[in-house]
């Protein structure tokens, strides 16, 4: 079973978040640090994976935040 998973990825505008199967981003910034930052609180709090990409669109990272 695959984990849902929320993603900081590039976005035409900077850096965006975005949940899997979502239509369109939670939240578009200019810096991916400020995309990690408003990404992760939300992946702790509905305990999603966090994934970041890079510019080319390449998995760089990823972060498990499950139940306990």
């Amino acid at each position: 079973m695959s984990r849902d998973t929320h993603r900081v990825m590039p976005h035409p505008d900077g850096w965006q978040v975005k949940r899997d199967n979502g239509e369109r981003a939670s939240h578009v910034t200019t810096t991916k640090v400020e995309a990690e930052g408003y990404a992760r609180p939300i992946s702790q709090h509905q305990h999603t994976e966090l994934t970041i990409h890079g510019l080319d669109g390449r998995m760089q990272r990823s972060d498990s935040h499950p139940k306990r």
